[in-house]
């Protein structure tokens, strides 16, 4: 849906339920009183902000994140609102479905993608990757005016050794290959009832020689070792890798990301889950800090470090086993798999869930209108980061595994990986099986097609393979 007007008449829900919550918290003592503040100062700012700055993507993000603070402190505030309370909580629910409803208009249809049915149920889907925006975007450093200059210069500088190189034409040279398998120390662990190994071994990549981000990308010491959650019974079953969304990194969120007793018990097949780059126990402060944080060459970096570890933990599993192996990725990890399938011919099949598809485009979707400002005025446009970025993009490489073994799924309704970017994957890979369902980034497991098209792909290309 597309349809801007310049006073959204669903402005009204948020501003007036931050006004009913501010009004009770300048009448409670505290420190409730500045506690309850917080839902109704996102919820005034943002709807405020809807009625005098139409189109800013970001106000959604802080009405679905004020509107679930309020239902969160909705029975905290009984203390002193008494009935009232239930009021604030219904005035809080009724703004999340609003920011969601709000958001789905910003955006024109994209050609090529279903429309999405405008409901409850897919504001409140909505509603949810916008609150998760609004926590990502609150929380996160963006780089300063004299760092969008650095990276201007070192994007500029990789422009050309690049194009020098032959890699923005041919970018799979971009990518070494591995000469040693990807064995290393294994210890036994234990998450919510599931038993897996942990994995870990001397990644060994470095970026070449005078390469921009060299050294400080050699100075994340942690992102030296590699590590991955390793799930297997029977080596000779086919074996499953699985590639975690942005900020995860550890056993408990990735390996219910992917349901072992779904994926494991019931498929029987051996689970391998590798920690992207800069993500869990190789991360530096947060997981996933410097991956996407608009620090182009450590973007790229990241990347082409998790291919050569990707690949030289697919040399160990091929030394251990000839069974097949298939990749499925969720979000970032959708990303890395569309990459891996480009590089890697001996995959089964690959399935890019929810997959972003270009940085460049995400950056500036994300950034906000003064980060894009500050980025112009450093030189540093969509154009030049999206021409680099080529050596990393799975839109600029074609796969290696067939058509028929290839598969995606999408959300109509996605706020975090915008359904146009997949899409051009899509079609970039020839147009193979894919599910668009009625929903969001964060809610894929709640639409049952997208659980047939995963098993039915999987089914079909490693179980025959078998």
């Amino acid at each position: 849906m597309f349809d801007p007007v310049r006073y959204p008449h669903e402005a009204w829900i948020p501003l007036a339920s931050g006004i009913a919550w501010n009004t009770v918290a300048v009448a409670a003592d505290l420190p409730w009183g500045v506690v309850e503040l917080l839902p109704g100062t996102f919820l005034v700012a943002s709807g405020a902000g809807m009625l005098l700055y139409p189109g800013d993507r970001r106000l959604t993000h802080f009405a679905a994140l004020g509107a679930v603070l309020g239902v969160l402190l909705a029975p905290l505030a009984i203390a002193f609102a008494g009935v009232w309370a239930l009021a604030l909580g219904i005035a809080s629910a009724a703004s999340f479905l609003a920011a969601g409803y709000h958001a789905l208009r910003l955006d024109a249809h994209p050609e090529g993608v279903p429309a999405p049915a405008v409901t409850a149920r897919l504001a409140a889907e909505v509603a949810i990757d916008e609150a998760m925006l609004g926590t990502m975007i609150f929380t996160q450093q963006f780089p300063s005016s004299a760092d969008h200059a650095r990276i201007e210069r070192e994007v500029a500088l990789a422009r050309e050794q690049f194009a020098d190189a032959g890699w923005l034409e041919k970018p799979e040279g971009y990518h070494m290959r591995p000469v040693e398998a990807g064995a290393g120390r294994f210890t036994r662990r234990r998450t919510r009832g599931v038993d897996f190994e942990h994995l870990s071994f001397a990644s060994g990549y470095e970026p070449r020689a005078g390469e921009p981000g060299r050294e400080r990308w050699l100075g994340y010491a942690a992102n030296r070792t590699a590590h991955a959650w390793v799930v297997r019974s029977d080596p000779a079953r086919p074996w499953l890798v699985c590639l975690h969304g942005y900020r995860m990194g550890t056993p408990l969120i990735d390996l219910s990301a992917f349901h072992p007793n779904w994926l494991h018990r019931h498929h029987r097949f051996n689970l391998l889950v590798p920690v992207l780059p800069l993500h869990g126990p190789r991360s530096f402060g947060r997981s996933g800090d410097g991956f996407l944080g608009g620090d182009l060459l450590d973007t790229i970096h990241a990347e082409a470090q998790a291919m050569w570890d990707l690949r030289r933990m697919l040399a160990w599993v091929r030394s251990e086993s000839d069974a097949p192996i298939g990749v499925y990725g969720l979000s970032l990890g959708g990303y890395t798999t569309a990459l891996l399938a480009s590089l890697d011919d001996g995959l089964a099949c690959a399935v890019a869930g929810i997959p972003a598809t270009d940085f460049a485009r995400t950056f500036y979707r994300h950034g906000g209108p003064w980060q894009e400002r500050v980025a112009m005025h450093a030189g540093l446009s969509e154009a030049k980061m999206a021409e680099v970025l080529r050596v990393i993009s799975p839109l600029a490489l074609a796969p290696k595994v067939p058509r028929g073994h290839l598969a995606i799924f999408a959300g109509v309704g996605d706020r975090l990986v915008p359904p146009d970017q997949v899409r051009d994957l899509w079609r970039h890979w020839g147009e193979p099986r894919i599910v668009w369902y009625q929903g969001g980034h964060l809610t894929l497991n709640l639409h049952p097609g997208v659980r047939v098209l995963i098993d039915e792909t999987l089914r079909a290309r490693l179980d025959t393979a078998a």
